[in-house]
């Protein structure tokens, strides 16, 4: 199983690095601005939960 991700993953990276710089660009824009927003956005919202559940303790 981790063989066949660990292949697949190799094809996606070959594949990126013989892109043209400009397209490396606009696919890390497209791809890993999202990823990152949605990231900070659940560490936001996980961050908010244990303080509201901290401060509420006696």
């Amino acid at each position: 199983m981790w063989r066949a991700v660990a292949d697949w993953w190799d094809s996606v990276e070959l594949w990126v690095t013989q892109l043209a710089f400009p397209f490396q660009v606009l696919l890390a824009l497209v791809v890993v601005l999202p990823v990152c927003w949605f990231a900070a956005a659940a560490i936001d919202r996980v961050v908010g939960v244990v303080l509201t559940a901290v401060r509420r303790r006696p």
